[in-house]
């Protein structure tokens, strides 16, 4: 663990110190934490993220495209990845080696990937079915995309502020979306139960449960991340 890290840890720990949370009794209606409790410590759909990418792992491998930074490709791939690949849409953006648009497919290469790493994305895209086609194209014949959203949430201010935040997805939504530009070629789990759904908007960390255990329970009605595996077969 770096220094960096570690202190990070410590501060958040101390904020959980200072600001304890009791889960009974609850009538506040102001968030603990507007930053998805990331300031507190680990975010619940990041959990749940890292939980579908783990299970997953063996599919992250070759060359891998991941939106934002590639720490899952690094972290998951791990010596199965020859090459990685950053996609960020605005020029100079820090560590990114691709610039461009899922919504756009002409400004994306094709075939160029074995393994496209693409979590809480659409939430970010006025035409997800559009980005779901760029992502297609990113793959070569028989390469999987890796693909979380967001469900039930709380507005994430920084991105809507800068990308615009349109969606919140349900199982059927992300299927019909699927079923245009991977039919019959992907596999959806939803990962959530009410008090995961009532941490997340609430701003609770993990770290806040009295087990986080608890989170694992899943409950098809309270959907906080989708995901999904999805293969491009076929040369068209």
């Amino acid at each position: 663990m770096s220094l960096r890290s570690g202190l990070g840890r410590v501060r958040r720990a101390l904020t959980r110190w200072r600001r304890p949370v009791r889960l009974d009794g609850w009538t506040r209606v102001e968030p603990v934490s507007r930053k998805f409790g990331l300031d507190r410590g680990a975010a619940v759909d990041r959990r749940y993220i890292e939980c579908f990418l783990a299970e997953n792992a063996d599919a992250i491998r070759g060359r891998v495209l991941e939106v934002g930074d590639d720490v899952y490709a690094r972290r998951f791939g791990g010596n199965r990845v020859s090459g990685s690949d950053v996609l960020h849409p605005v020029p100079g953006a820090t560590g990114a080696t691709l610039i461009g648009d899922l919504a756009r497919p002409d400004t994306l290469p094709e075939r160029g990937y074995d393994a496209f790493i693409c979590t809480q994305t659409l939430n970010f895209i006025l035409d997800p079915g559009r980005a779901l086609a760029g992502a297609r194209r990113l793959l070569h014949e028989g390469g999987t995309l890796l693909l979380t959203v967001g469900g039930i949430s709380q507005i994430s201010r920084y991105d809507a502020d800068r990308w615009g935040m349109y969606w919140g997805f349900t199982p059927q939504s992300l299927a019909s979306l699927l079923d245009a530009a991977f039919p019959g070629a992907y596999t959806i789990t939803a990962y959530g139960n009410p008090l995961a759904a009532a941490a997340l908007l609430y701003g609770l960390a993990v770290e806040d449960l009295p087990d986080p255990a608890l989170l694992d329970a899943a409950d098809p009605d309270y959907p906080v991340v989708l995901a999904a595996v999805a293969r491009r077969r076929g040369t068209s």
